[in-house]
């Protein structure tokens, strides 16, 4: 059997990243912030802005340049405070670390990141769940920073410690676009650590050339037996439209590369 976890139906951006969020904004409550800020590709902007919005809280959202107008848009409406910056994503989180040094902001990916992360594990909970409390024999996650391949692993053992699902035997696999794919060049070349690479794809929400969790994301694949593959931006459309003709999703481009590579 071959089932697709739909993440386009959350709460209120229509994306995975509504899960990361609303654990980072409780959170962000609790310590006392103010504003909420974050570096993105797009999507985690969008939740982001709606969740500050929702919450009562300010937010400044750091995106690099060139993104889909669609995308900006998304982030726009919500009322914040929105900051394009010439380079990659990975330049503008650099920034967004230097920045979190000087002001009491909730960046939700760089300081409060350990439980901005540990809201993907709802996403392996759910799984769990929704296949009768039982883990599949394989997952396929696209990739990123790596935080939700390793999350959905650490999930799956979680709910064996607690007696929830049997024995977990699990294997997870890493899914990116070939223009941007430190962690599954890391596992096909048997390598521990990636080598960072400067992103070149359509899938600009996984565009992440050198992933904050990448070491974890190759350690999850390799220790469950699992595996890493990536595919062309040619690829990515042909699986989006795949999707779409048979199941009636119209994904975005991570989507794709999560298709392609199964």
């Amino acid at each position: 059997n071959l089932y697709i976890k739909n993440d386009s139906v959350n709460h209120p951006t229509f994306s995975f990243k509504d899960r990361v969020v609303a654990v980072a904004v409780s959170k962000a409550i609790e310590f006392g912030f103010d504003t909420l800020s974050c570096a993105s590709t797009g999507n985690l902007a969008n939740s982001v802005a709606a969740h500050a919005a929702e919450a009562g809280l300010k937010s400044v959202i750091f995106i690099p340049d060139g993104l889909e107008a669609g995308k900006i848009l998304g982030t726009l409406i919500y009322g914040t405070q929105l900051i394009a910056v010439k380079g990659n994503y990975d330049e503008v989180n650099r920034l967004c670390s230097e920045i979190a040094v000087n002001h009491k902001w909730a960046f939700v990916n760089i300081n409060i990141r350990p439980y901005y992360g540990d809201g993907s594990k709802s996403y392996g909970y759910e799984i769990a769940e929704q296949l009768g409390w039982k883990t599949p024999d394989n997952v396929v996650v696209p990739v990123a920073g790596s935080s939700l391949i390793t999350k959905i692993w650490r999930a799956f053992h979680e709910f064996e410690m607690l007696g929830l699902v049997d024995k977990v035997q699990s294997k997870i696999f890493a899914a990116q676009a070939t223009g941007c794919s430190p962690v599954t060049t890391a596992i096909k070349n048997g390598s521990e650590n990636i080598t960072p690479v400067k992103p070149n794809t359509i899938a600009k929400s996984i565009a992440i050339g050198n992933p904050a969790d990448g070491y974890y994301g190759i350690k999850t694949a390799n220790t469950s037996g699992g595996y890493g593959e990536d595919i062309s931006d040619e690829e990515i459309v042909a699986s989006m439209k795949l999707l779409a003709e048979t199941e009636g999703i119209f994904t975005e481009t991570a989507g794709g590369v999560t298709v392609g590579v199964t």
